[in-house]
């Protein structure tokens, strides 16, 4: 569906279908008809339905759980164009996965129908509503039943209602980032205080999982690839990803990107512009400036995020938007450079330890947030990426690649680990 179809969706029916749940729930807690909590929960359920990279910052939130609830059975609710990511990071089996297909209504209707159905022989005991923007996913955790409800509550903050029902609220805090947030979920399972979550975060250092490979897998990957293209056989590779994805506004200007494969074609590397198959006027445009042998287009090349992530093993540097591909090649090796503007590093930066973070920080930046639904109010000229020059990512790209330094001297804006 498209997205500012979801949104109208979750504005006009969310809200008052939020209202009416409120009032429901008021009712059946005055009448004590509400189910009454275990001491330990059996079955628990987490919703996180939004992006793929967020997936990867919330695998600490996973582990919390299977290590202070090891008797209880992890569930996980996502759309289904998420679910490879899901099965990557091998959090939960297979079966205990329930998907929802977005991309039209009728298939999100039907799998709404057999979802809630699933959800009420299963019986949770704890839902766990990870979403920031969706009313949708706050009207599922309500629906499922279970006694015990987590999620993000807006209290008297604009732009964040989703309902008055939840039993363990928490307050979204914009300032952690998302990674901890996701952590005093856990914590507010249990908690008494109203709002959830009143203890004193330790802000631990996150390890990014690792994702292994089978034997030879890697190598299988790199030799198609170097069949598939023999101009880059035995040449360093750079990544690049300029597509901003479902939000353009987070993308550097492709002209950057081109600045940047030309440089790197001159030094003697081979560059590789990677993306969806809906990308594909990104490679192309990339290619049809470049013209060089060693400029290739890998947009909707891969056949899937673990056949993607596999080429990273090859690749020698990734420079990319915000977005899915920053967050997964921190399950990889590769030294990476991610670019933020309307978003926050502070909030979503990846937790590898060769991530480099550039962030414009205008008066205006970062402007997609919970409290607008990712609206942003900007005209399109996002400033707070086109001030982020590609001679600064140039010096920084040299410096992890172990080049000489570039020749114009580079002030960095935001830089991390």
């Amino acid at each position: 569906m498209d997205i500012r179809f979801q949104r109208a969706v979750d504005k006009y029916a969310g809200v008052p279908l939020c209202a009416l749940f409120t009032a429901w729930d008021w009712c059946i807690r005055k009448l004590g008809l509400r189910r009454k909590r275990s001491l330990e929960p059996k079955r628990i359920l987490v919703i996180l339905l939004s992006e793929m990279g967020s997936l990867v910052l919330a695998e600490p939130m996973f582990q919390r759980i299977k290590s202070r609830y090891p008797g209880a059975e992890l569930h996980v609710m996502l759309f289904a164009k998420n679910r490879e990511v899901l099965d990557l990071l091998n959090i939960v089996p297979k079966q205990n996965v329930i998907t929802l297909n977005d991309s039209n209504l009728k298939d999100f209707a039907s799998d709404m129908w057999e979802a809630l159905q699933k959800m009420r022989t299963l019986r949770f005991d704890v839902v766990i509503d990870c979403e920031l923007f969706a009313r949708v996913s706050s009207l599922i955790a309500y629906m499922s039943g279970a006694p015990v409800l987590v999620g993000f509550e807006p209290h008297t903050q604009e732009g964040l209602y989703r309902g008055g029902y939840l039993t363990n609220p928490v307050m979204y805090n914009p300032y952690r980032h998302l990674s901890h947030q996701l952590l005093t979920m856990v914590e507010a399972i249990d908690a008494t205080s109203y709002p959830a979550g009143k203890t004193v975060p330790t802000d631990e250092v996150i390890v990014p999982p690792t994702l292994i490979f089978n034997d030879g897998e890697i190598n299988n990957e790199v030799t198609r690839l170097e069949a598939d293209f023999p101009t880059v056989a035995g040449k360093p590779l750079v990544l690049i990803y300029p597509s901003g994805g479902i939000l353009p506004i987070r993308a550097w200007p492709l002209e950057n990107y081109y600045r940047v494969a030309d440089h790197f074609l001159q030094q003697g590397y081979a560059v590789g512009v990677i993306g969806l198959k809906g990308d594909k006027a990104f490679g192309q445009a990339v290619l049809n400036h470049c013209r060089h042998p060693m400029c290739i287009d890998l947009t909707g090349y891969t056949r899937s995020v673990r056949h993607l992530l596999a080429l990273f093993h090859r690749a020698a540097l990734l420079v990319t938007n915000d977005g899915g591909p920053g967050q997964f090649a921190a399950m990889t090796p590769i030294p990476t450079i991610i670019l933020f503007g309307p978003e926050t590093p502070r909030l979503y930066q990846s937790w590898a330890k060769n991530a480099y973070f550039f962030h414009q920080p205008l008066a205006c930046s970062p402007c997609l947030t919970a409290y607008n639904h990712r609206m942003s109010p900007c005209d399109g000229d996002n400033q707070c990426l086109k001030q982020i020059t590609p001679e600064q990512v140039l010096a920084k790209a040299h410096e992890l690649l172990g080049l000489p330094p570039t020749a114009q001297p580079v002030s960095f804006t935001l830089e991390s680990r």
